[in-house]
Formats: structure tokens, sequence, C-alpha cells
């Protein structure tokens, strides 16, 4: 048996190689950094302490609650529900249903959401002052017949609501639908068919084999952009004043700086305001990640060091003995 440590080169006396453009722009980040901290801290314009009152306001808080998280949390869980549906649609083995997702995809993504909230808000209020569910050509047909019923059901009205929360809600869910029904597709097509085929050997419907298999494991897809997309739509919802709804973040916060000829400060009170709210969503984001993520791209490491120091050491014994 030979010692083959006594083979072995010398310590090696290696340097680094310097980048000295890395330390450039450190440098130069530092500064312009420090010159914006500069200009927030020294300049009076900014009125911070009118903008943390403003923060405070019963009408900002009361538009925090009600325009924008529960706005947002009302245009998501429409958009997600009808945007799986949709998904599930497009993959269908039937045309017209393919086709209905398709068309469905394609007209609220070209879209604006701005244009799409403005048109519920004040056009379809125009157009159509109550929503009959009945008998086509009912009044026609009872006319002709001299009928005293014009075949309608049920009949609402769009006034009642064209200007409220939900008109927003339905706005901004129906448009997210679209985009979410691209992020589902996505996330079913990104698990292997084998998973499907062996639900339903087990004797699994199709609906089961969605419920149960598919949609379970296609969330490490889809919780990503899912999460941007609820983020965003706490930014979106600033866009419910195209539908004359006031009671929004944004707007109580400006109207506060306008009134007080402030408005640097009132902008300043619904960015604080989106930045906590979005920082939240943020650690939630990262929370369902790894928690959907589990087993995926992920090596455990050893829980016991001291084991590990053992395997280590008798490897290195084996290599150094021949």
């Amino acid at each position: 048996m030979t010692d083959l440590t006594t083979d072995r080169p010398g310590a090696i006396h290696a340097r680094p190689v310097r980048h000295p453009g890395r330390w450039i722009a450190v440098v130069g980040i530092a500064i312009v950094v420090a010159m914006m901290i500069s200009s927030v801290v020294t300049n009076p314009k900014w009125n911070w302490s009118l903008a943390f009152q403003i923060m405070q306001q019963k009408p900002v808080i009361e538009g925090l609650w009600k325009g924008t998280i529960f706005g947002t949390i009302g245009s998501m869980a429409l958009g997600i529900v009808l945007g799986v549906i949709l998904a599930v649609m497009r993959l269908s083995d039937n045309p017209v249903l393919r086709g209905v997702s398709f068309v469905y995809t394609w007209f609220f993504r070209a879209m604006p959401r701005y244009v799409l909230l403005a048109f519920m808000g004040g056009a379809i209020a125009l157009l159509y002052r109550n929503f009959d569910v009945g008998i086509p050509f009912g009044q026609q047909i009872s006319r002709a017949l001299g009928l005293g019923w014009d075949g309608t059901f049920w009949s609402f009205s769009w006034n009642s609501i064209s200007s409220t929360i939900w008109v927003g809600i339905l706005g901004l869910g129906l448009s997210e639908a679209a985009y979410m029904a691209e992020i589902a597709r996505a996330g079913i097509l990104s698990v292997d068919k084998g998973q499907s085929e062996a639900a339903q050997a087990l004797g699994m419907s199709p609906g089961q084999t969605m419920r149960r298999i598919v949609l379970p494991q296609s969330m490490r897809v889809i919780v990503p952009p899912t999460g941007n997309e609820t983020i965003a739509m706490v930014k979106d919802t600033s866009l419910f004043i195209a539908a004359s709804i006031i009671t929004e973040l944004y707007f109580q916060a400006y109207g506060f700086g306008q009134r007080s000829f402030q408005i640097v400060p009132g902008f300043m009170a619904a960015v604080l305001w989106y930045l906590i709210v979005c920082s939240v969503l943020m650690v939630g984001q990262a929370w369902l990640e790894r928690h959907f993520g589990r087993g995926f791209g992920t090596a455990k490491k050893p829980k016991n060091q001291a084991l590990k120091a053992k395997m280590v050491g008798v490897g290195n014994a084996g290599a150094g003995s021949v």
C-alpha cells in the first residue's frame, strides 16, 4: 500500500480575479441612493407628516378595505374560478368548448381594463336599463297573441349597481379570467399525461382526475404567475374611477391632497399603502411557492452532521491509500 499524500503538490496560493468594475458600480449606486435619500429627507415639499395623516383618514382607510383589498379579493376569486373553467374548456376535445374559450380569451385580453370598466359603468346603463331573462321575443309574441305576460322570468336593473364596487369586481374579474385561463392551461399541460392515465386506470372520472391529480400538481407552475397577477390587481383597482367608483384608495388619498393643495403627500399616502399591501402579498406568495414546490429540484441535506462528517472522513481515507 502506498501513501499518495506525499505525491500531492504543495499549498496553492491563488488570488481571486479582481473586478474593479464592480466596485465602480457599487460606488455609483451608493452615490445615487444617497442623493435620493437626501432629497426625500431635506426637501420640505414631500411633507411626510401630512402624508402620514392622510393615510389615517377614515375615507382613505375605507377605500383601502372596500375598494382595494375587497376589490382585489373579489376580482381574483372570480378570475381564478372562471379562468380554470376556461382552461379546461380550451383543452377539451369538444371544438365548441375550445372555440368559446378561445374567443373569450381573445376578446378580454385585447380589451384595456380602463375601457372595459368605463363601458360597464356607463355605456351598458345607456344600452340596457334592465336585463330580462325569459323567452326570446317574448314581448312580440305576447302582443301578437294578446297575452298579458311578456315571457320574462326574471328582471334585473343594471342602474342599481352601475356605480358600485360590484361592477368593478365584475369588470376586473372578467378581464383577469382571460389571463388566468392561459396560466392554468400552462400549469395543466406541465403535468405528465401519465398521471392522468394512471388515475383513469384506477377508475377515476375525468372530473376527479382533474380535481385530485392534475390541478394539485399543476399548482407549482400556477402559483408564481397567479401571485404576480394578484399584486397587479391591487394596483389595477385604481382604475375603478372609470366606472365612477369612488370608494377606492387612490381616489380618496388623491382627493385629500387636492383639497389641501398638497398633491405630493396625497400621492405618497396612496403609494405607501400600496407598498404595504403588496409586501404582505409577496410574503404570502413566497410561502405558497415553497409549499407547492416541495420535492421539486431540491435535495435534502443530511440532518445528522456527525454522520456526514464521518462519511467524508471515510471517503478521504479510502482515496489516500491503494
